[in-house]
């Protein structure tokens, strides 16, 4: 399970170097092997263990390309997936069209959530941030019923 927020940065080719606290769970998990593709929603890129990215092509192949909004979300999150592999020093190469899409440039925030990883500038996290804590401050918004039964 993946939590947390991590500030990295991106080297001159573009790999990030995965924290250490990490690194042995992806060894262990899938062997460094990576799945890096775009969130459709956000300006971020996730990045999945190879065994948690099989399940989601799972997912994606049980809907059909005749459907226009379907054929979308395979075309986008298919189209822009890379497969990669950690390599001895822990870092995995970002492709250049997967940088761009994210805006990643040097400073980036890897962010666990639980079975894959968000990156993100560091300036789209901060201002992500600051607007989710906003919308719940406010409370501006109607609760799916999942969220209403949420304590902590």
């Amino acid at each position: 399970m993946f939590r947390g927020a991590n500030a990295i940065n991106l080297d001159a080719k573009g790999r990030l170097t995965v924290p250490t606290k990490y690194r042995q769970a992806l060894l262990d998990d899938c062997q460094g092997q990576l799945v890096c593709t775009i969130h459709t929603k956000q300006p971020c890129l996730l990045l999945y263990p190879l065994p948690e990215w099989e399940e989601i092509e799972i997912r994606l192949s049980r809907l059909s390309s005749m459907v226009e909004h379907e054929a979308r979300i395979q075309r986008l999150l298919l189209g822009y997936a890379t497969e990669g592999e950690m390599d001895k020093n822990g870092r995995f190469l970002i492709p250049g069209p997967l940088r761009d899409h994210a805006g990643l440039d040097k400073e980036i925030m890897m962010v666990g959530q639980m079975n894959k990883f968000e990156l993100w500038s560091a300036d789209n996290w901060q201002s992500r941030i600051k607007a989710d804590i906003e919308t719940e401050q406010q409370g501006n918004f109607e609760p799916s019923e999942r969220l209403r039964d949420f304590v902590f």
